[in-house]
């Protein structure tokens, strides 16, 4: 979990490349004038029925606002890569059917692309919508796509297959199961809703029909939209500030970091990006057990706001030569912000985008819970491999996380008007 990580959670927006999109007038679909319709009648019945919208105070956020965000299905980069994070996420991989080849994965994707499209703009998928979600809107709904090493086996596509997609090292701290690791295709969905987000999982897999099985599927979470009284860095289930020196699209080098430029290779990978994702379960009984002061000395960063044990705020710099009184460093060699800093690995970073996840209780009275970790970058054996391998060389926070699954996926750049994603691989 590297201190440079995760997206503050702030109410949906998109970047300046991916404007919002707004359906008014005589094209507003069904679904959203139902949503309208739901949440007037919502405000209504909290009036008893006397007075509409007016009566409420001046400060109240309108019921529609969270679901009305839209995320554009059509730009440079696919979706769910630079969007702040989602209150709800759905992580699932399937395997190509026995038979099923090229021709089938084109076909699939045509249809998941065509699904994707119609859900992120809070319409009803083509063909047999479940309705779960017609009474809301987009929700800042974002699907995303990508290929894993042995899809390209599959499809006779081994000479398109990336370099950077070679399988990743074992580390020491791996307890992986390999019945939720990697897959042929891996689908991501985000939203600030449940039901939009499950409505979009259902369909995704629907789609998959004969073509294609699912392998393994996990479900995570973040804070929902407006629940802090300003937007701020997330937290953790361990309760840390976590993501401070997340790379940020404003930064000069972040496409350089993040992207797969327009003209490097494979060509079909062009402004796509590389997605790693672990399921790092948090052993939280023994965490808890720390002091706030040990918890800190682990991290390298104060509990409490985020700032670093060396002094400031959350964002000043971190000073890793400051000592106390006794000469101890003030952030401890092993500290794992220490450790996941860029410039303590060569410059390697990547921009996580991840979910809590949280999957009930084991026997022994202990959570299964953590974080579905997704990191972003425009080459893992620069960005994910040497941060990771150093983690596994003597991070204090090794000892309360356990990895217990993994996947590496292509994921290609969006799909232009008319295409699907993934479009110049399979018909290249």
């Amino acid at each position: 979990m590297a201190d440079h990580s995760i997206p503050q959670v702030r109410t949906p927006q998109a970047l300046p490349e991916e404007p919002v999109a707004r359906t008014t007038g005589a094209g507003i679909s069904r679904r959203r004038l139902l949503g309208t319709a739901g949440a007037t009648g919502l405000v209504l019945g909290a009036a008893g029925g006397a007075v509409g919208h007016a009566s409420a105070p001046a400060a109240a956020t309108p019921l529609s606002s969270v679901g009305d965000n839209r995320v554009p299905f059509h730009v440079k980069h696919q979706p769910g890569i630079t969007q702040p994070l989602q209150a709800r996420g759905h992580l699932i991989a399937f395997d190509l059917a026995p038979g099923a080849g090229r021709k089938e994965a084109a076909a699939l994707l045509r249809r998941w692309s065509d699904t994707a499209r119609r859900l992120m703009a809070g319409e009803p998928a083509a063909q047999g919508d479940t309705d779960v979600a017609r009474d809301a809107g987009p929700s800042s709904l974002t699907l995303t796509f990508g290929f894993g090493h042995s899809f390209f086996g599959r499809t006779g596509l081994e000479k398109q297959r990336p370099v950077s997609l070679d399988p990743l090292p074992d580390f020491s701290s791996d307890r992986l199961d390999k019945a939720r690791s990697n897959g042929d295709l891996w689908v991501q969905i985000g939203a600030d809703d449940a039901l939009v987000a499950f409505h979009a999982l259902r369909a995704v897999q629907k789609d998959a029909g004969s073509a294609a099985r699912v392998r393994w599927q996990m479900n995570g979470f973040n804070r929902s939209p407006g629940a802090t009284s300003h937007p701020m860095t997330a937290r953790n289930l361990m309760g840390q500030v976590d993501g401070t020196r997340n790379p940020k699209p404003a930064d000069s080098d972040f496409d350089q970091r993040i992207f797969v430029p327009e003209k490097g290779e494979p060509a079909w990978m062009a402004n796509g990006s590389y997605a790693v994702v672990r399921r790092i379960r948090m052993l939280l009984d023994d965490w808890e057990q720390l002091s706030v002061t040990e918890q800190e000395q682990v991290i390298g960063r104060r509990k409490s706001d985020g700032a670093p044990l060396s002094g400031g705020g959350e964002t000043s710099a971190m000073d890793l030569e400051k000592t106390d009184a006794e000469g101890a460093l003030v952030v401890p060699f092993n500290a794992h912000a220490r450790i996941t800093r860029p410039d303590q690995n060569g410059g390697a970073a990547m921009l996580r985008r991840p979910f809590s996840y949280h999957d009930g209780i084991d026997s022994d009275g202990a959570p299964d819970a953590g974080l579905l970790f997704i990191c972003w970058q425009a080459d893992p054996l620069r960005g994910f491999v040497p941060v990771q391998r150093k983690l596994d060389r003597g991070d204090a926070l090794t000892p309360f996380i356990r990895h217990e699954a993994s996947g590496l996926f292509a994921v290609p750049g969006g799909a232009a008007e008319g295409d699907y994603v993934g479009q110049a691989l399979l018909e290249g």
